[in-house]
């Protein structure tokens, strides 16, 4: 049973899509975009899109997933091959490097809305995403791009709870970033290096290490695991096979960060921490 502030936060969303007449969804296929682009599809009908980028930043599962949840819910699916790093700066890896790819990836998702008739475009914002360092967030406010979960209020956990009461099956999937996330800010990122990210992750989650991320300095692969997985990670079956998996795809070391998985640690290079 949804509770009576969720109800209200729920109706305030649906109120909101309704007024905007058609809109088409940034669909990554997480839980928060998943919410959105379900909600806006019961309210909206065929007026409601999701629009998926294809690129070498995302993960192939993410892809596939998200998919399969608008073939299941008959819902439209506009998929958008991006080819990010020629945007530039961006395979520079500077510190404000979601601002450029957020700026150049919305322009372009906002230019395919508008050829198929959409009149807004929307991501899956929430209120906890301004308590954290994301660039891109500026680039989505510049351009015009609606956060209708932030603006009825909704938080992480609240998109978590709705999405429980609706069925969704994302409601517990884990938080997701792109794959340079994985990479210090200076590095320059290449298509070599996210798909070494991306096999080593899938084998990660493939041990029931379904949060999880590998962070690439170098040679070094540094992977974080929530912390009352790492005795898990650093059993010796596991981990040796972890070792050698990681080491044939070209990391020369595999090591174990025992502060253990939290979202952004990358940032904590430029001195910001999750608030």
């Amino acid at each position: 049973m949804i509770g009576t502030t969720l109800a209200r936060k729920y109706q305030a969303l649906q109120q909101q899509l309704k007024q905007l007449g058609s809109l088409a969804v940034a669909f990554s296929g997480g839980v928060d975009s998943t919410l959105l682009l379900k909600v806006a599809h019961d309210v909206l009908g065929d007026k409601a899109a999701g629009l998926t980028v294809s690129s070498v930043f995302v993960p192939d599962a993410d892809l596939i997933e998200a998919q399969a949840f608008c073939l299941a819910h008959g819902i439209e699916q506009i998929v958008v091959t991006a080819d990010i790093l020629s945007v530039d700066g961006v395979a520079d890896n500077p510190p404000d490097r979601c601002y450029l790819c957020k700026r150049a990836l919305f322009t372009e998702l906002k230019a395919q809305a508008a050829v198929r008739g959409f009149s807004h475009v929307a991501d899956g914002g929430n209120l906890d995403d301004l308590d954290d360092y994301r660039p891109g967030r500026r680039a989505i406010e510049e351009l015009g791009v609606l956060s209708p979960l932030a603006k009825a209020s909704f938080t992480k956990q609240d998109i978590r709870d709705l999405s429980r009461e609706l069925g969704l099956a994302t409601w517990d999937k884990p938080s997701a970033a792109c794959l340079a996330s994985r990479i210090p800010y200076g590095t320059a990122i290449t298509p070599e290096v996210l798909a070494r990210v991306d096999k080593s992750e899938a084998l990660l989650r493939s041990l029931g290490f379904v949060q999880c991320r590998v962070r690439v300095h170098g040679p070094v692969a540094r992977i974080e695991v929530p912390p009352e997985q790492i005795a898990q990670l650093a059993a010796p079956r596991i981990a040796n096979l972890i070792d050698r998996e990681l080491r044939a795809l070209g990391f020369s070391y595999v090591a174990v960060d025992l502060s253990g998985y939290r979202t952004g640690s990358l940032n904590e290079q430029l001195g910001i921490t999750r608030r």
